[in-house]
């Protein structure tokens, strides 16, 4: 009996990023009915970034305006995303969602175009493990191992 190794990876990767968004969008449960809490976060990323920098320019135009439907999207969509990652409901619909929350995150701070993205436990580690689950089981070109699935393998041989 062959072990899929990818696909128990991938399962290990997706319950623990679920379990990762699951409890980020219930750290930010406040936001729903206090969305000024969101609102002085991104006013202090506005004032940390460079004026003439993309993310001062989202900030100003997009994220500030619209603070108090983001402030109610963040946290339902982290938990919609981690509670469905958990239960493999989806996978790759809502990876993508929980890397496009995590991407904006991360390009609103300014930590996108910075050394410490590479550092942070919420860069590389996050924006990875969701793009991974997104991809789900695709076999790109460089990928170590045989490139037929172990069904196939299995019955060749037998």
């Amino acid at each position: 009996m062959a072990i899929d190794r990818q696909g128990t990876g991938l399962t290990i990767l997706r319950i623990c990023i679920g379990v990762f968004f699951l409890f980020e969008g219930i750290g930010k449960i406040a936001w729903l009915t206090n969305t000024s809490m969101l609102a002085g976060q991104l006013a202090g990323w506005s004032q940390a970034v460079p004026g003439a920098s993309w993310s001062h320019l989202y900030l100003e135009r997009v994220a500030i305006p619209y603070a108090s439907y983001f402030a109610r999207m963040v946290p339902l969509g982290e938990m919609i995303s981690g509670a469905a990652l958990i239960a493999g409901f989806w996978t790759p619909f809502f990876a993508l969602i929980a890397f496009f929350m995590a991407l904006n995150f991360q390009f609103a701070s300014g930590a996108l175009f910075k050394y410490g993205i590479l550092t942070s436990g919420y860069g590389l580690p996050v924006l990875g493990s969701t793009l991974a689950l997104t991809l789900g089981g695709v076999r790109l070109p460089w990928s170590i191992g045989s490139t037929k699935p172990a069904r196939a393998i299995k019955a060749k041989s037998s």
